[in-house]
């Protein structure tokens, strides 16, 4: 194996698997301090990315597509790589890894096309596995010798994660110096079973206004999806589509606490150090031992767990039943 290595992490999906494919880099490093760490990702999860001390470049996938294919073999020999791991596997991108001819070339056994771009193969199933998404991204590690199994307990010390973005004078002077600063996050983009409008409202009407400070938190487009939870309770501070990703990251790591299902910003409070809570339904492939948020305060709220008539739908009707309490004793546990 040549002593100094330039490795690139493909993982072109969305903000959640981004930043549970971070600790790689971290491991990596350990063991091999002279690494240089090249991520490829899509434009949108750029500055979640460069969250990571442990991340040397950024490669846009997006920007990547636009080039002729000439341009883009080009492009990634100019990197240089040593080692390529497709963690989020992609034809296009395991065919121009081995047409630039990276040395070594990382992917699964369970994709056909990695049988013919990829010269190191590693099984791995992650469908019926019992280890969490980031234990599984490790698994990849194996051609690098690195083999052992890192606990939940330890991976935080691998994201790396630092805020770099500056929150908005106007929006950071909504943050209270003597209340806890909690942000509710009720959409999820389709990434996992949401908890529902009426539920976050119950959990407002538990938080008393003298000691919590609570923001709503989306994009502009979600901004319509919560609008009757911001109508109906007028003290929630509405977040929505008004920060930049980079000064959402920097808010989340100046809030007290996040909630929300199993979605991007989620998991950002986690590697951040914050209270993260997430709510989950027992599901596969949904239910918290995938996916569940892995920090120092993660904690996990079980949706209904009987819920066969709902299994598999973005939105569970029976939601309704769970009581807000759980989250609220958890707020309690917050010293301010």
């Amino acid at each position: 194996m040549p002593t100094k290595l330039h490795i690139l992490i493909s993982r072109t999906d969305s903000i959640g698997d981004v930043v549970l494919t971070l600790p790689m880099a971290g491991v990596l490093k350990k063991k091999f301090p002279e690494t240089r760490i090249v991520f490829l990702g899509r434009n949108y999860t750029q500055d979640v990315v460069n969250t990571s001390g442990f991340v040397d470049e950024f490669i846009s996938y997006d920007e990547l597509q636009k080039l002729s294919e000439t341009e883009q073999v080009q492009k990634i020999r100019s990197l240089q790589l040593t080692h390529c791991i497709h963690v989020f596997p992609r034809k296009d991108v395991a065919k121009l890894m081995k047409k630039a001819k990276v040395e070594v070339r990382i992917g699964t056994t369970n994709r056909a096309w990695h049988w013919l771009s990829c010269n190191k193969l590693v099984k791995l199933s992650r469908k019926n596995s019992d280890l969490h998404e980031s234990q599984l991204n490790l698994k990849l590690l194996k051609p690098f010798g690195i083999d052992e199994e890192i606990s939940l307990i330890e991976m935080p010390v691998y994201y790396g994660f630092k805020a770099k973005g500056e929150i908005p004078a106007d929006i950071k002077n909504l943050l209270s110096s003597t209340k806890k600063n909690i942000i509710l996050h009720p959409k999820s983009q389709g990434s996992g079973r949401e908890w529902g409008l009426e539920n976050f409202g119950r959990l407002v009407e538990l938080l008393p206004a003298d000691a919590y400070n609570v923001f709503v938190s989306g994009t502009a487009k979600e901004k319509i999806l919560v609008q009757p939870l911001l109508d109906k309770y007028p003290s929630l501070i509405d977040l929505c589509g008004k920060v930049t990703l980079s000064q959402f990251i920097a808010f989340i790591g100046a809030a007290d606490a996040l909630v929300a299902a199993s979605t991007g910003p989620l998991h950002i409070s986690a590697a951040l150090g914050n209270y993260a809570i997430g709510l989950f339904p027992s599901v596969r492939p949904m239910h918290p031992g995938r996916w569940k948020p892995v920090g120092i305060h993660t904690y996990v709220v079980m949706m209904k767990e009987d819920c066969m008539v709902c299994a598999g739908k973005p939105n569970c009707v029976c939601d309704s039943n769970k009581e807000a309490e759980e989250v609220k004793s958890i707020l309690e546990k917050i010293k301010k």
